[in-house]
């Protein structure tokens, strides 16, 4: 059964492409596998901070340059002039050509032989990852109908916690074995072969304009300056997007740190729990193979351990924010901040047991809960953006939203972590340990600030809310 898809252009110049379910399935898949690629590459760095820390000699401040701010800058003033050309051009092909050049940037990090290198390396991935998800969102609001909105931007944001969850547990086990560089050649590589795919059979929606004078009449009606004015009358955006960039804020600034804090402050239950994990995965995996053994160090748990609990439960998360907002939302719109506004206060003190406990397992198994409530909020902020301006700025709305949260969260959180635990560790005597745990429960009460916004935002999102 086919349905006609709204275009991304004004329905008066345009007419809608006709789509197939089935395609339309393959093309949600596909942009979620691209998605969870996205985030492999982004994440598997934060797995493997503790031995590029110690082979490269650096701080922890250098490991939050290295994993956020070098990361983010370029990634966030990247993702608006591609947004623009994405409002014009062929979104498949930049997502394709993206996915390929941040895949090969990933891999060249492997190559790094100093600080410096890395962080171009990184810069690099941050350049190609920027043409992702701005397309991608525009992408999305084209092949879905209006109440299916932020459930399908939920289901393309799972792409977050499935991919840190595959890309640190694949970065622990590989760096384990083979230390960390292969594990950014073996989780760079394969991009390139999916954006291979990507470029060929991920449709374009898009309609050409039948006039060239009316082409340029839409086109002229989408410039950036316009957007801005747009949305500039939209508090409840601003209010939405500051909400996040604090949501972002606090999950990039712990990510690189979490291993860390369980190898600094739990070191023999860490190991003890990997040796018995690989007693218990050799006695299955022999049952299949006498031969075959399996052995975890410490990395390797964790990073089966940890992704386990932040990519299952975040991928819950991210789809149960979207069908809560879909459902509930068509009765109140206020649902859309409502719901991320409550959760962000519930992970407060869920995180602050979990590095406050003295039994590591427990600590562990906290953070399922932790990532369920911590990703609830993609869905409504994501259509939020998208439901607030015209078709025609939709890409340039992603991207101005990416702007804020990435430049805030990415860019600054793993930075001011690491700087605060530096800090403490230091100047203030507590050391490494009892410093990198202080820095995470500090920063983890920015989520008081993130529930402020979301709940200032209902005041107007009932009456902003277009389309």
């Amino acid at each position: 059964m086919s349905q006609v898809l709204p275009s991304t252009q004004s329905a008066a110049t345009t007419e809608s492409p006709v789509m197939s379910a089935a395609y339309r399935r393959y093309a949600m898949g596909l942009l979620l596998v691209i998605y969870i690629f996205n985030f492999i590459d982004r994440q598997v760095v934060n797995i493997l901070a503790e031995p590029i820390k110690a082979e490269l000699g650096l701080a922890d401040w250098q490991i939050g340059v290295m994993s956020g701010f070098a990361f983010a800058i370029f990634y966030t003033v990247m993702g608006l002039p591609i947004a623009r050309l994405a409002e014009r051009g062929n979104r498949s092909f930049i997502i394709a050509a993206s996915l390929a050049a941040w895949s090969a940037f990933t891999a060249l990090g492997g190559l790094a032989q100093n600080f410096v290198q890395l962080v171009l390396a990184r810069v690099g991935v941050g350049v190609g990852e920027a043409g992702c998800t701005p397309p991608a969102h525009s992408l999305i609001t084209d092949y879905v109908p209006k109440e299916k909105r932020a459930s399908a931007l939920a289901f393309y944001s799972m792409g977050t916690p499935l991919g840190g969850l595959i890309g640190t547990a694949l970065g622990g086990v590989i760096a384990d074995a083979y230390g960390w560089r292969a594990a950014f050649m073996v989780c760079g590589l394969p991009g390139i072969a999916l954006a291979v795919i990507a470029g060929f059979t991920l449709v374009e929606p898009r309609v050409k304009q039948v006039a060239a004078a009316a082409r340029a009449k839409v086109n002229g009606g989408a410039t950036f300056r316009q957007t801005i004015e747009v949305l500039w009358t939209k508090r409840t955006f601003w209010l939405v997007a500051f909400a996040a960039a604090i949501k972002a804020f606090i999950g990039y600034g712990h990510a690189p740190f979490t291993a860390s804090f369980f190898l600094r402050n739990h070191t023999e239950s860490i190991a003890a729990m990997a040796q018995s994990t690989s007693v218990f995965l050799t006695g299955i995996s022999s049952s299949i193979h006498p031969d075959w053994q399996i052995e975890l160090k410490s990395l390797g748990f964790l990073g089966l351990s940890l992704s386990l609990m932040a990519g299952l439960g975040g991928a819950f998360g991210a789809y149960l924010g979207g069908w809560i907002a879909d459902h509930y939302g068509a009765r109140d719109l206020r649902a859309y901040v409502s719901v991320p506004g409550v959760a962000a206060l519930l992970t407060i003190p869920i995180y602050v047991f979990a590095v406050t406990t003295d039994i590591a397992l427990l600590g562990i198994a906290m953070l399922l809960f932790n990532g369920i409530l911590g990703t609830l909020w993609y869905g409504p902020v994501y259509a939020t953006a998208q439901s607030i301006v015209p078709p025609h700025m939709r890409a340039t709305s992603s991207a101005i939203l990416l702007f804020i949260i990435n430049l805030i969260g990415l860019g600054m959180g793993p930075v001011a972590v690491g700087l605060l635990s530096d800090i403490l560790a230091g100047p203030f005597g507590l050391g490494a340990s009892e410093g990198i745990r202080w820095a995470l429960i500090l920063s983890a009460f920015a989520g008081v600030a993130s529930f402020g916004c979301f709940w200032a935002a209902r005041g107007r999102i009932r009456e902003e809310v277009t389309g």
